[in-house]
């Protein structure tokens, strides 16, 4: 049975953010399960995550929750109330009943199929940050992006462009179609790969099954759309040099990515495990670092809130097409889906999370004539 204080540490951090444990309010959670308080206290963010996908606690509007978490200051919170800061000491330095605990935690293995991603992305199967300045509509926003990302390219007809990491093909289309460019895009998953090379069929688009640090060559553009979340902060500086190495003197180097509001070289627990092994989201000051000498940078959008946006409209779809997906993915993924597009949200909602396009020339070059938002 857990014990009385770790219930009560758990709730008072719960209070702190305006969130009532058993209330009643959507952004309030229930309890199932009373271990759920010592394995939180225990294993923080992959405590919280599992224990959700173990039904242990529900939440009416987790993106809610997140928001409400991931606005309370919880340092500056303990440093008031150093009670309920050594209980949480406690429980993870000196918890001996973690390899007891009453629940086995192992790694889920699971495939993700195009059908999924076919019904929760819009029909250009963006599976990254939407562009809703004029819109609320998921399929107009998304194109609306990547005719932003293009005008700030400066595309014209015969450009070469090498794209690292390019999901369905997406941006790879686009481009080609509307603005006659060659596109060479570089994928590791062999399902995008796939997908991709049969809907970019016809235009002048090759797609290679290959890590981007494979890729060879001297381009007008070099874009990377949702990579560098993948980089890690050890590999920021190779990335920049390869960008550098990859792109002509009067180029330009475009990243789309997610960013972080601090300096990090370790990642969320839960979702490196379920979602995106390795991830790692930069902070500015690490990628300002990484440039260093090999660029100028021209242009540093940020548009966070609509990520927000983008996820609410993605579990929409999400959970409109599960009827048909249920019987191929089961309850347990339904849960840690729901759990990672909701958190994400609340995330991006509580600006604890951010959302950068930038632009990047090389040293020396004219400023490009390129249409900024």
């Amino acid at each position: 049975m857990t014990g009385h204080k770790e219930k009560e540490t758990v709730a008072r951090l719960m209070g702190f953010a305006g969130i009532t444990v058993n209330g009643d309010r959507p952004f309030d959670i229930r309890v199932n399960n009373d271990s759920f308080y010592q394995r939180v206290l225990s294993q923080r963010a992959l405590g919280l995550g599992e224990s959700y996908m173990d039904k242990w606690w529900e939440c009416n509007a987790i993106d809610q929750f997140f928001e409400k978490i991931l606005r309370m200051n919880i340092r500056e919170r303990l440093r008031q109330d150093w009670v309920t800061a050594w209980e949480i000491v406690k429980a993870a330095v000196f918890n001996l009943q973690r390899p007891g605990l009453a629940f086995k935690v192992g790694k889920v293995h699971y495939d993700i199929g195009n059908d999924l991603y076919q019904r929760m992305l819009d029909k250009r199967m963006q599976y990254s940050c939407a562009y809703f300045k004029d819109t609320v509509d998921l399929n107009l926003a998304q194109k609306a992006k990547l005719r932003m990302i293009c005008d700030k390219l400066a595309l014209a007809p015969g450009m070469e462009i090498v794209e690292l990491g390019c999901g369905f093909g997406g941006f790879a289309r686009y481009a080609a179609k509307h603005h006659g460019v060659r596109v060479v895009g570089y994928t590791i998953s062999r399902e995008q790969a796939k997908f991709a090379k049969e809907y970019c069929r016809g235009l002048p688009v090759t797609i290679k099954l290959a890590d981007f640090r494979e890729a060879r060559g001297c381009f007008d553009r070099v874009v990377s759309i949702g990579i560098m979340e993948h980089v890690g902060y050890k590999n920021y500086r190779t990335y920049m040099k390869l960008a550098s190495d990859l792109l002509k003197d009067d180029g330009i180097a475009f990243i789309h990515t997610i960013g972080s509001n601090v300096s990090n070289v370790t990642s969320n627990p839960w979702t490196t495990k379920y979602i995106f092994p390795n991830g790692m989201l930069p902070s500015i000051s690490q990628l300002a670092k990484a440039m260093e000498g090999l660029f100028v940078m021209e242009d540093w959008h940020n548009f966070g809130e609509d990520y927000d946006k983008t996820l609410m409209a993605w579990h929409a779809n999400f959970v409109r097409a599960w009827p048909d997906l249920e019987n191929s993915y089961g309850e347990r993924f339904h849960r840690m889906w729901e759990y990672y597009l909701l958190s994400s949200a609340g995330g991006f909602r509580s600006r604890s999370m951010q959302l950068w396009q930038i632009v990047m020339t090389k040293q020396g070059r004219a400023r490009p004539e390129c249409r900024l938002p």
